[in-house]
């Protein structure tokens, strides 16, 4: 079960990178809070593996 959330974590960042990506020249406020999320979801992942 640990591995599947840590895959799910790692996954979700990565979605969450290219949205804030595609979505930098249509809002910048938008995709700042998608690059949080997605830098959360990133570090909750590596602390999971830690």
């Amino acid at each position: 079960m640990s591995d599947a959330l840590i895959y799910v974590l790692f996954i979700a960042a990565g979605f969450a990178i290219g949205g804030a990506y595609s979505m930098w020249t249509v809002n910048k406020f938008a995709s700042g809070v998608l690059l949080a999320l997605a830098i959360i979801a990133a570090a909750g992942g590596v602390l999971r593996l830690i």
